[in-house]
């Protein structure tokens, strides 16, 4: 297999595991050692912890589809912004949110920091909230 830029890696884990929900081969993207960074702390879960995630947020949101407006690449590090459509269908209990089977749209950023030809660390940023209580139909019991 040829060697992929880090931008590429990126790409290919947006439209094989995160738009597929497929965490079979997630193992080809993520290290061991991958590590979530929110705000300023840093989180190392790991590929089982990246499997959760991903798996998590298909559960909330099964038909996800992430399309990549822009990418950034500098060294090891890759911006990417992005545009989210899915439809709400499972109740977000880490927000006390009701799902409503409404599909939302949301954006943005991601920050990742590749080595060895895997994603190490993960950020970033989306506009969620709003769209999610848009679509709430009851916001907390």
């Amino acid at each position: 297999m040829e060697k992929l830029d880090n931008k590429a890696i990126i790409r290919r884990f947006v439209e094989e595991i995160e738009n597929t929900g497929d965490v079979s081969n997630i193992h080809e993207f993520i290290s061991e050692d991958y590590t979530e960074i929110y705000e300023g702390e840093r989180y190392p879960i790991g590929i089982q912890g990246a499997i959760d995630h991903v798996l998590g947020v298909r559960k909330v949101f099964p038909d996800l589809k992430l399309t990549i407006e822009n990418q950034i690449s500098e060294g090891d590090w890759v911006a990417t912004i992005y545009s989210v459509t899915g439809t709400f269908k499972e109740n977000w209990d880490y927000l006390g949110i009701k799902s409503t089977g409404k599909q939302i749209t949301f954006t943005g950023v991601n920050v990742d920091r590749v080595a060895d030809g895997k994603i190490i660390e993960h950020g970033g940023a989306a506009n969620l909230l709003g769209p999610l209580l848009d679509a709430a139909a009851i916001i907390r019991k």
